[in-house]
This record gives C-alpha cells, sequence and structure tokens, in this order.
C-alpha cells in the first residue's frame, strides 16, 4: 500500500507520469516502427510484378530501389537494359505469362528504411514448355512504410547486398535461390 500512496502523493504523480509515459513510449516505438502494414506492401509489390507480366518496363524501373538504378547508369539506362534483355528472351520464345506475389515477410529495422521479403512466383512460357521460378523481393521502405521500392533476389543481387545496403539488418535471413522448375 505503501508504494501507492507514494504515487499518488501530490508533486510525485507527474514526476512518475512522466517516468512512466517516457517508459510506454520507449516500449511501444520499437513496437510499431516494425508493425507496418502488410497489404501496403503487397499492393506495391504486386504493381512490380504485374508490371513485368505485361511488359511495362518503365513502371518496373519506377518501381526498383533507387540505388540500384543509380548503380545501372540511371532510371533512362535501367529501362534500357530492361527493355534490352526481354526482347533478347522474347527473340528466344521466352514471354512471361504470369506473375505472382505471395505474403510478405518480418519487418526489420535496417538504419533508416524498413525491409521485408515477399515472395514472388514468376510463370515463363518457354518454347517448348513452361518455368516456374519461386523467388523472393526485398521490400524497402524509407518513410515508415507508406511507399515500397524493390529488390528482385536473385544469385547477383543476393551477394551485393552489403554494397547496396551498409545497414542492412543481418536478422533478415535471405534464402538461397532456387532453380526454375520446368514443366510442360
Amino acid at each position: 500500500m505503501r508504494g501507492i500512496a507514494f504515487i499518488l502523493q501530490p508533486g510525485k504523480l507527474t514526476l512518475n507520469m512522466k517516468h512512466f509515459y517516457k517508459i510506454l513510449f520507449l516500449l511501444i516505438l520499437p513496437v510499431s516502427l516494425l508493425a507496418q502494414d502488410t497489404t501496403i506492401v503487397k499492393q506495391q509489390a504486386n504493381v512490380l510484378v504485374q508490371a513485368i507480366a505485361k511488359g511495362d518496363y518503365k513502371t518496373l524501373v519506377d518501381h526498383t530501389y533507387p540505388k540500384l538504378a543509380d548503380l545501372a547508369g540511371g532510371k533512362d539506362k535501367m529501362l534500357a537494359l530492361v527493355d534490352t534483355s526481354m526482347a533478347q528472351l522474347k527473340s528466344q520464345g521466352i514471354t512471361f505469362e504470369s506473375a505472382s506475389v505471395g505474403s510478405p515477410g518480418k519487418f526489420y529495422k535496417a538504419g533508416t528504411e524498413i525491409h521485408c521479403l515477399v515472395p514472388e512466383t514468376i510463370i515463363l512460357k518457354l518454347p517448348n514448355g513452361h518455368a516456374t521460378a519461386h523467388s523472393y523481393l526485398l521490400a524497402i521502405s524509407g518513410d515508415g512504410g507508406k511507399n515500397w521500392s524493390f529488390v528482385d533476389l536473385n544469385k547477383d543481387t543476393i551477394s551485393s547486398i552489403p554494397q547496396i545496403f551498409p545497414n542492412f539488418n543481418p536478422d533478415l535471413k535471405i534464402p538461397d535461390p532456387t532453380p526454375p522448375v520446368m514443366g510442360p
């Protein structure tokens, strides 16, 4: 009972309430930073993969992590590279049939950014069948989860993560890429 009386004493209440609110703020802040809306991430990732399937490479580049575009020489050069690569695939009889994303994973604080993995499935039409590829997108938000950009995680981009993201959170484990599954 004495502890309660101490808390309720005039003059002490304000001090104790200030401490209470500081502690509450410090406890809730990390949770609120990571309690992002997975719906927004999934919607924005879906825009990206649907752009790939539809051949809308400008939208693809617009939703790609800006530092990757900078490394490619800017958005215009990246768009030209994507156009060239896709034209080469098409000349070999390879086209995108469909693309989809799954539910985003856990959110991780990485410096001033928030990162998470979004599973993706891409089905390619080949001259002699289909290939189904299951991989991940790394979703990145620099504005608290309102807007997301993406990096397609393949062997090359995974090995470049430390250079692209110097504050990458090592608790976010990126699965090894798997080869596409070929089918009729």
